[in-house]
């Protein structure tokens, strides 16, 4: 492009909208352009906007981002869903660039990409390798335990505990941790099961920490009733190999002790601030049993991070840009 690409958040007031505005507002390379605050509900005007730019970011509710793209007239602006409302929307691509082989180039050829979620983000960066090169059969079943910062839960929950932390300084949490989901079905359970490859979706547990940002996505894998289960270190190479040439993605060594607090403990906020997802293969092959976990910031290759690798995909520039 000869001049600077325009970029308009759609919904910038947001928790996400709001990440991904602070990573792009520092950038000399586009020009980021706003809708004014009266006019942020009317829609002559925000599809005159939406169809005058090259790139629109919608960090809106699912039916809000809907409407947006009903407005899209020019068949040239690029769409960048980082709502859920077209993970696995038919004429959509999904904005996993690490999910497969030729994912980039779908991005980069794309007018419509969805920004992934940040559950589905860890729990396919885990399990995607092991049924793409056969070492689990689609038919396993897989179960998937997740917990987040508080501030996956938007605005409202943010507030919940930042009210709480200031009325309560250095009282224990009134709220430590909570299982939530518990009648199954959450939003994100088909977009774990349409892009890994599974035959069935996974039983899926999410929960919320006391802690702003942060995420660890577990698999436990018990291997034992497998004819031929493949070892730990197996799974762990063949990990390793799909991520080989990966940015963004870092497989930790096998076993490895080093990035564990105290030699024990997984902290989930250790990637806070980056746009890295970090998988983990614990093993016992006498038992046959496997674990599998992804550590990422929700709010970075979860959210905004992603958004902007995205983005700079579809532009044609350097991955890497505003991620440092």
């Amino acid at each position: 492009m000869t001049t600077k690409p325009k970029i308009f958040i759609d919904g910038e007031s947001g928790t996400t909208g709001l990440q991904i505005y602070s990573r792009l507002n520092q950038r000399d390379d586009i020009e980021l352009v706003s809708i004014e605050a009266s006019k942020h509900r009317d829609a002559t005007e925000r599809a005159k906007l939406i169809n005058a730019v090259d790139v629109v970011i919608l960090c809106l509710p699912d039916d809000a981002a809907r409407e947006a793209v009903s407005l899209v007239s020019n068949t040239r602006v690029k769409i960048l869903d980082a709502s859920s409302a077209h993970r696995t929307a038919k004429n959509w691509v999904y904005g996993f660039p690490e999910l497969n082989p030729g994912q980039r180039e779908k991005i980069t050829s794309a007018q419509f990409v969805s920004n992934p979620g940040c559950y589905p983000t860890g729990f396919l960066a885990c399990i995607r390798p092991l049924i793409a090169k056969g070492l689990l059969n689609s038919n396993f079943p897989v179960t998937v335990n997740a917990v987040s910062g508080y501030s996956g839960g938007g605005k409202n929950l943010i507030k919940q505990y930042h009210s709480f932390h200031e009325q309560q300084a250095g009282a224990e949490s009134l709220y430590p941790y909570g299982i939530y989901g518990l009648q199954f079905g959450h939003k994100h359970v088909k977009e774990m099961h349409h892009y890994s490859g599974l035959a069935s979706p996974p039983l899926f547990v999410p929960a919320v920490g006391d802690f702003e940002q942060g995420m660890l996505v577990q698999v436990p894998l018990p291997l034992g009733n497998l004819d031929n289960p493949p070892s730990g270190e197996v799974i762990h190479q063949a990990i390793a190999d799909y991520y080989q040439s990966e940015k963004f993605v870092q497989v930790a060594p096998f076993q490895d002790s080093t990035l564990l607090r105290d030699g024990t403990f997984l902290d989930a906020t250790a990637l806070n601030g980056t746009n890295i997802v970090q998988v983990f293969v614990f093993a016992n092959d006498t038992t046959k049993e496997v674990l599998l976990v992804a550590r990422l910031d929700n709010l970075g290759k979860g959210a905004s991070g992603a958004a902007v690798q995205n983005l700079n995909i579809m532009l044609g520039f350097p991955e890497e840009l505003g991620l440092s």
